[in-house]
């Protein structure tokens, strides 16, 4: 870290817009609201948010900050103690504060630290009493508006406002009052008693289930405390803490900068709104706290470079925690899942409507004239709440809910975490999967195997073994032991002191996986720690996809130093003021840059252009391998270089150009990162689910080729280069029209593109690339990444983004589902949908939840159909159309609704997924909708149909056998033939209504059995002694509606009142009949469908 106040970066050489902002600019934007004109990541506007607040604290923050600037200059002029003494208020004390105009000793000073040693432990318990944890106040809930949404959201406005009508009916219009119409009245009362506390049941579950995800996901930071550097929790921090920042990291309080890299970017944009980072400095940049630079901010993110920071507040006391409490929740959004749900309910609310207005009509111009004593005003209001409640699926909002929140709690059980339902709802669409390397494919384990020297290649092994023998013979020119000095000097990582004692590949290491391989090589040569005593850090610049390099500068500290890492004619002309630039990056960007080189005897000479050559086919060899290949490099600068008094700005460009030109080659390292074991088969099976997986790394196009197909991403011998993509018009219809078939079927092309010939693409190549089923896309940048997943989402294509980096956080957030690794870094987690604890093969299962959702809900709306909606309304049409008797009674049509679907409808959500779920194509929104035609088909044309016609058949065989033949009750309009008496005719009406009722509440066991699967059989996927596929929730439903039929039916009481009543033995087996004739005429289908996947019952299948 610089040991002195770091100004502003060069601009020239960190820059955040994307060299092809020019042309981005000329053409139409490829995706709506997202700009690519920086790596930033935007909080508004965005597709989702870091924090509940988001789209209102960049305004807040704005405001606030605009009134401490008017604040400070009434202050400084009136000096006056009425106007300076604001200090009770939010503006007061932000804009009192000095911490960023005190120096950093008074800072330290004030909060009685050390920057070296940090807090004690006794200091830290007594501040934890004071300024107590690390965490915000628990938002404000709202009751009241939460528990009125308990009642009214749903059907609760309906349910209320059919009671309220029923009431009505019974009295003053019940001429005399109906006991049945109070009864159905006080039924549906208590349904809205009932469903509101469901609601909150069901949101007080869904809450304890994503509060437990995000209680998995805590945040971690660095601190030094008792003169050791420690990891804890964010929120143990205290005031006073001394913080190590480095670039990934989410600042968890509000710190003051003690140190900074020179290249030290921040990004505020989650405060304001504004997506370029900001530079992190030392010294005070402005007289505003919220303004100024050397404060870093809580909740917002390192881009890059490395800091230190003591902390100044903590919890509510943060400027994020106190602009947080100015700010109200904002309204939680419809999810597209949740507003297809709305619409199908729009539409059947509609038809209702429409039904409603013909039994209206037909009253009021037709039976009310001519048949005046059929149907009066209060049976006229019963008959319009019937077609209304039975119509409306009463259980679909609550399987919905229910759906989405049994999915993101099996996921979290499957180290999947979901942060919100949404997540799991966008899951089963994905179409594409970009991932990254390092990390999600790979092991994340990396190792250095080889190593060159000129153009000499070694194992590591064989290098150890000759510095042991160069020690001895030729210490001063060991040519491995100048790599080790490179190795171990010019790189970020650091041992755990608390594991020094173990053996070298147990250490833990801070650092990236690349900087871990380098310093443990390092190390095994000789001790990293003696060698960096010698030299102290002058310079750093952190390694950063854009750059692709990492720069370190040193100066001399202790003579040992020179013989460690220099040979002996260099070292004895290294001045007490000379620099010593060491570099380490991508050999095809620091080759260029190399004119001479240590040979294998340590001597330094010129390279020529054979030697070049030469160390490019070892480069070229070993990323065909799959290794990644860096290059170290050194170069002596001389103290007349930088004179004193020279400003940071002038230092930091020398160095720069210092860089450009005159490096000596020190060696090649080959690190060796190997593909996890079950990446091939996790490939497969997302293929053949119809998703296409590509790689985006940022290595060197032949090592991303190798690793790509040993992973199984590539499997076609023919791999394309950007020559095979022909620069055709982008208004080619040809191309911009061509429908490609992305299922598992079918060539295989594959492709191979860096991150340059990405940025030269126009829009008819960027067509012919979305069409490749394998692609690797190698030396990406941020930029590049954010563009990638932004065309194939203009291509329609439904993108998930994997990542672990600070470089992945612009693409996760971009993505359709942004999936992160739990070992990610802080931004990266922040920024994704879903965070993947386990490793990326769980992502197949997260797939197939996300896709088993939807397959429910669909199987809940066909189940809730039949019998909750079409059985229900034929009653009631026939009985004001033909005039015969409405043979369900209204008051068993809402039992149907409420009671006896209502429990099976909730169980469809614990169903597992089908065994061919992961063998479909992935669901294309706006097409593939949650309730279409061969859904409606299968609902009404076939299933309902057969339930309605064996209930009327049942009913109307009854009466015929009871003595009411259907030929006197036919357009009857209650005019009976005077054979018939009366009370024995409404005797026998209530128990062919009751056996009309016990009829469907049987064949929708069935029913329920049936539309457990789509395709596969019954036997294929059984609902019970099979681990994979049982249901245990079935059976309680079935019997909870059993026990409500006999609950209404059999109990004398109800019977009086309610005009229900026993029914005969034979009518509870007869409809098992029919319910297995129901399964056995489904199970064809099925068959059919399977065996015939084009044929035309395969096309109306749902």
């Amino acid at each position: 870290m610089a040991d002195h106040d770091i100004k502003p970066s060069h601009p020239e050489r960190i820059h955040w817009v994307d060299d092809e902002e020019a042309a981005k600019k000329a053409r139409p934007p490829v995706r709506r609201g997202l700009s690519s004109e920086s790596m930033g990541i935007r909080s508004i506007g965005s597709r989702r948010s870091s924090i509940d607040a988001s789209t209102v604290l960049p305004i807040q923050y704005r405001a606030v900050s605009m009134d401490i600037e008017d604040y400070q200059q009434k202050s400084s002029l009136a000096k006056t103690k009425n106007e300076a003494a604001s200090g009770k208020t939010l503006l007061g004390n932000l804009a009192k504060l000095e911490w960023h105009t005190n120096n950093v000793d008074e800072v330290v000073r004030r909060l009685s630290s050390s920057l070296t040693e940090g807090l004690s432990n006794e200091q830290v318990e007594r501040r934890v009493a004071r300024y107590g944890k690390n965490a915000p106040s628990p938002a404000p809930t709202h009751n009241t508006k939460k528990i009125f949404g308990y009642f009214f959201k749903g059907f609760g406005t309906i349910l209320f406002v059919a009671s309220i009508l029923v009431f009505i009916a019974w009295k003053p219009l019940g001429k005399p009052p109906a006991p049945a119409n109070l009864a159905l009245a006080i039924v549906l009362l208590a349904v809205f008693f009932i469903q509101a506390a469901f609601n909150m049941w069901q949101d007080w579950s869904s809450s304890r289930v994503m509060n437990s995800i995000k209680n998995l996901l805590p945040e971690h930071c660095q601190v030094i405390r008792n003169s050791q550097e420690v990891t804890l929790f964010a929120d143990q921090l205290v005031p006073g803490d001394i913080l190590l920042i480095k670039a990934g990291n989410k600042l968890p309080a509000d710190v003051r900068f003690t140190k900074v890299s020179s290249d030290v970017k921040v990004d505020r944009s989650i405060l304001t709104g504004e997506s370029m980072p900001i530079h992190g400095t030392v010294n005070s940049t402005d007289e505003n706290y919220l303004e100024t630079h050397n404060i870093g901010l809580q909740g917002t993110h390192c881009m890059s470079g490395t800091c230190t920071g003591i902390v100044v507040a903590t919890g509510d006391n943060t400027v994020f925690g106190r602009i947080a409490k100015l700010t109200n929740e904002p309204k939680k959004g419809l999810t597209t899942l949740e507003r297809e749900v709305v619409n199908f309910v729009l539409i059947i609310c509609s038809i209702m409507v429409l039904m409603i207005i013909l039994v209206v009509v037909l009253w009021a111009t037709w039976l009310h004239k001519k048949y005046p004593d059929w149907i009066s005003v209060p049976n006229l209001i019963i008959s319009c709440v019937s077609v209304a409640v039975a119509f409306i699926p009463e259980g679909l909002p609550v399987a919905l809910t229910a759906s989405m929140t049994i999915s993101a709690n099996m996921m979290r059980k499957n180290k999947i975490l979901c942060k919100s339902l949404k997540t799991v709802e966008t899951l089963g669409s994905v179409s594409v999967i970009c991932s990254d390397k390092t990390g999600t494919l790979t092991q994340n384990k990396m190792i250095v195997t080889e190593c060159a020297i000129g153009d000499k290649r070694m194992q590591a092994s064989q290098a150890r073994d000759a510095m042991v023998l160069n020690e001895h013979s030729n210490p001063k020119n060991n040519s491995i032991c100048q790599l080790r000095a490179v190795a171990g000097l010019c790189n970020a990582g650091s041992f755990d002191a608390a594991t020094m004692r173990l053996p070298l590949h147990e250490r833990v290491i801070h650092g990236d996986a690349t900087d871990q391989a380098i310093l443990r090589f390092s190390e095994g040569l000789g001790e990293v720690a003696e060698l960096r005593r010698c030299w102290k850090v002058k310079y750093e610049l952190a390694f950063n996809s854009k750059n692709k390099y990492m720069i370190k500068a040193f100066g001399l500290t202790h003579p040992d130093g020179l013989s460690l890492a220099l040979p002996s004619d260099i070292g004895s002309i290294f001045g007490p003021g000379d620099v010593l630039l060491t570099i380490k990056g991508a050999p095809e960007i620091l080759l260029d840059r190399v004119s001479s080189y240590v040979n294998p005897s340590g001597v330094c000479v010129h390279l020529d252009d054979a030697k070049r050559k030469s160390i490019e086919k070892i480069k070229d060899d070993w990323a065909s391998q799959g290794r990644r290949v860096l290059l170290l490099a050194r170069k002596s600068i001389s103290s007349s270089v930088f004179p004193r008094g020279m400003s940071e700005t002038s230092l930091e460009s020398e160095m720069y150009n210092q860089a450009l030109t005159g490096l000596t080659l020190i060696g090649l390292v080959g690190i060796l990162d190997p593909p996890r074991p079950e990446i091939p088969s996790v490939v497969d099976t997302l293929r053949a689910a119809g998703i296409r997986i590509f790689m985006v790394t940022g290595d060197f196009a032949l090592t991303a080729q190798a690793i790509a197909q040993e992973c199984g991403i590539i499997t076609s011998r023919n791999i394309d280069t950007v020559e095979a993509l022909h620069r055709t018009t982008t208004l080619d219809p040809s191309i911009r029209a061509l429908e490609i078939d992305y299922g598992a079927d079918g060539p295989r092309d594959a492709i191979v593109l860096s991150g340059s010939e990405l940025i030269t693409l126009n829009e008819g190549q960027w067509d012919q690339l979305a069409s490749y089923r394998e692609i690797v896309f190698a030396r990406t940048t941020p930029e590049h990444k954010l563009r990638i997943v932004r065309e194939f989402q203009a291509r329609d294509q439904i993108v998930g983004m994997t990542g672990d980096g600070v470089n992945d956080a612009p693409s996760l957030r971009a993505a359709d589902v942004g999936i992160a690794l739990g070992s990610g870094s802080d931004i990266a987690i922040e920024a994704a949908d879903m965070v993947l604890l386990d490793t990326f093969s769980s992502v197949v299962e997260a797939l197939r939840y996300g896709r088993m959702m939807f397959d429910n809900l669909k199987k809940t709306v066909a189940y809730l159909l039949p019998a909750g909606s079409f059985s229900e309304f034929w009653p009631v049409m026939t009985n004001v159309a033909f005039g015969i008797p409405q043979i369900l009674s209204s008051f068993l049509m809402i039992i149907i609704c409420l009671f006896t679907d209502a429990l099976a409808a909730v169980a469809l959500a614990y169903e597992a997924p089908e065994a061919d779920v992961l063998l479909r194509k992935p669901r294309v929104p706006g097409k593939d909708r949650l309730v279409d035609w061969q859904l409606i088909l299968q609902a009404y044309g076939l299933v309902g149909f057969i339930e309605t016609a064996a209930s009327f058949a049942m009913s109307y065989w009854y009466l015929q056998r009871k003595g009411i033949p259907f030929s006197d009750i036919w357009f009857s309009f209650g005019n009976l033939p005077d054979s018939i008496d009366p009370d024995y005719y409404q005797a026998r009406l209530n128990e062919a209504s009751s056996i009309y009722f016990v009829n469907l509440v049987v064949m929708q066991w069935f029913n329920l059995l049936a539309v457990r699967t789509r395709r596969l059989s019954i036997f294929q996927h059984p609902p019970l002694f099979n681990k994979d596929t049982q249901n245990w929730y079935l059976f309680p439903a079935m019997l909870f509606a059993l026990v409500m039929a006999f609950f209404w039916l059999y109990v004398p009481e109800f019977q009086n009142v309610l005009d229900t009543a026993e029914v005969p033995v034979e009518h509870w087996f007869l409809p098992m009949a029919f319910g297995i004739g129901l399964i056995l005429v489904d199970e064809a289908r099925k068959y059919c469908v399977r065996t015939y996947p084009k044929g035309i019952l395969a096309r109306m299948a749902w």
